[in-house]
């Protein structure tokens, strides 16, 4: 057969120095893996071959890849399809090396294994190969085998080439030195290059855990706001792929690729780191006296001993009718006894509903609590007679909606000051930079009220806005708060219809989140059966209808 020409030669060596430049960029480790076989294919005319990658306690070679041009099979990595074959061991039971697969012989000799003719090889078991070709109609015959080691020249792979096709006839024939040169030099640079990816895999998933280990302290010290956590990124997402999916309107230029995705991704999960600051009996406050425990016990002793006091004061006036003997006036005293039971008691059941802060509480009540603070005493344990409420149990008492006060709002509220605190302390990679912007804008207003830096929408990133959505309707729709129940979906898309027409959330936004039913499919994961509704047609009609 005629000689390869140099040109041809040329051309293979510029080919394998694209490959080294492209194999660099690759983030993905399937398609990395992919890449290398291919190249390897290529650049020596292979019609098929496997790569190997080692299994983490180092003792056999994983079957990854697999191609065969001419029979058209194409496993593992992105097709999706597993390979069913069983590990390559590298040793035997006695721990004697496994000599007899070429693939392990040469992972362990750290030597390149080029054979002409499976068939007629000698000290290498080829059976499997031999059943395979029985299977197929193949026939495998040259073999070209090398080990991949990283810059540790620790083993991470072997890289097996099968049946070399001439370059001129297609026919199956030998691999060459120069096959054998390119083929270490691509196995080297596809190493680096593996071990790179492998790397920043690595420390892409220790931080990933260092976010989960975060998020599992905060759910940990308070159990209503660990679902929120990983909610909110959960439904970002869901809203960024219907936005990058938009081809017309003011959101038809909005674009993302996969490094956008998980710097966003990120910032959602970190989004509320800073509730590790918060107090846990401010963050569990179920009812509006709660602190370290709900101190409507308290109130309820207090009660106990007024309606005490007062039957202690109705019998000493009895024992002093006595000598007198007028049982209409007893009468008149036990009356009066039931019925100042009965207003103690009233005042008592309405402090306690008053507490639960499950419903906007009326200018009448809160004057109501008032009232009872001021009109009604009781001698404390130092024997002093005293109001009935004090100040602070009057302020939360008469809480308008919900069940913390303006302090403890303030407390709620510094959570987000410490998250942008703790995240722009962080030495953020280029393609994470923007984590602090986005996670630490999803309590700012569109029209410049919000918190903590009273930024405009101009002011604010697409992600940053989406996330006040996602953050929004997370906490409507939550069931696992302690002072309320989740909200049904027509309930809460009406509700934030009156955030966007007063400002509160971003008007494109919400349209897409609406248009393309992207609270529907959060719903159908996250919330209840029950919470499941149909949205009326009115409502959607008002949602998708843009604020001026």
């Amino acid at each position: 057969m005629a000689q390869e020409p140099t040109v041809n030669l040329f051309r293979r060596l510029e080919q394998l120095n694209g490959i080294g430049a492209a194999l660099s960029r690759e983030r993905d480790i399937d398609r990395l893996l992919e890449n290398i076989l291919e190249a390897a294919k290529a650049i020596t005319g292979a019609d098929g071959g496997t790569l190997y990658s080692v299994t983490e306690d180092g003792s056999a070679l994983k079957f990854e890849i697999l191609r065969t041009d001419s029979l058209g099979i194409r496993l593992g990595g992105t097709t999706g399809k597993p390979i069913d074959f069983p590990h390559l061991p590298l040793r035997h039971a006695n721990g004697a090396p496994n000599d007899s697969l070429v693939a392990a012989y040469a992972a362990i000799h750290d030597r390149t294994v080029n054979i002409a003719d499976a068939y007629r090889a000698e000290g290498f078991d080829f059976s499997g190969t031999r059943a395979f070709d029985g299977r197929t109609g193949y026939r495998s015959q040259s073999f070209l085998t090398v080990p991949m080691k990283n810059h540790d020249h620790e083993l991470i792979g072997v890289l097996q080439l099968i049946n070399a096709r001439h370059w001129e006839t297609g026919e199956v024939t030998t691999f060459s030195e120069a096959d054998k040169g390119l083929a270490e030099s691509l196995a080297s640079q596809a190493a680096i290059a593996l071990t790179n990816r492998l790397l920043i895999t690595q420390l892409e998933r220790l931080f990933e855990s260092f976010v989960n280990l975060i998020n599992l302290a905060i759910d940990e010290k308070s159990p209503y706001t660990g679902g929120h956590c990983q909610r909110v990124p959960a439904l970002t997402m869901l809203l960024a792929e219907a936005v990058n999916s938009t081809t017309a309107g003011p959101l038809a230029g909005f674009s993302m690729t996969d490094r956008d995705r998980y710097e966003l991704k990120m910032a959602g999960l970190l989004h509320d780191c800073g509730k590790i600051t918060t107090p846990v009996h401010v963050v569990d406050k179920a009812t509006k006296l709660q602190t370290l425990y709900d101190r409507i016990g308290l109130v309820d002793t207090r009660f106990e001993v007024l309606k005490r006091d007062a039957e202690l004061a109705a019998l000493r006036r009895q024992l002093a009718l006595r000598p007198v003997v007028d049982a209409r006036a007893e009468g008149q005293e036990l009356q009066a006894l039931q019925h100042e039971i009965h207003a103690l008691e009233e005042d008592r059941e309405f402090l306690r509903r008053s507490n639960t802060g499950t419903e906007v509480m009326r200018p009448e009540d809160q004057q109501r609590v008032r009232d009872i603070a001021a009109m009604r005493h009781w001698r404390n344990p130092q024997g002093v007679q005293t109001s009935f409420l004090s100040a602070e149990e009057v302020e939360n008492l008469t809480i308008r909606s919900g069940t913390l006060n303006q302090a403890e709002r303030d407390t709620i509220n510094y959570h987000i000051v410490a998250t942008i605190k703790m995240l722009e302390t962080l030495p953020w990679p280029r393609h994470l930079k923007n984590v602090p912007e986005y996670a630490g804008g999803h309590h700012e207003r569109m029209d410049g009220k919000g918190y903590p830096r009273g930024l405009t929408r101009d002011q604010m990133s697409v992600q940053a806005r989406m996330m006040g959505i996602a953050d929004i309707f997370e906490a409507l729709t939550a069931a696992d708060r302690p002072y309320k129940s989740g909200m049904t979906l027509s309930q809460a898309i009406a509700i934030m219809c009156k955030m966007r027409d007063n400002g509160h959330i971003d008007p494109d936004l919400f349209e897409v989140f609406v248009r393309e039913g992207v609270y529907r499919r959060y719903g159908e994961q996250f919330l209840d059966a029950a919470q499941i509704d149909e949205v009326p047609a009115e409502v959607v009609a008002r949602a998708l209808r843009m604020a001026a």
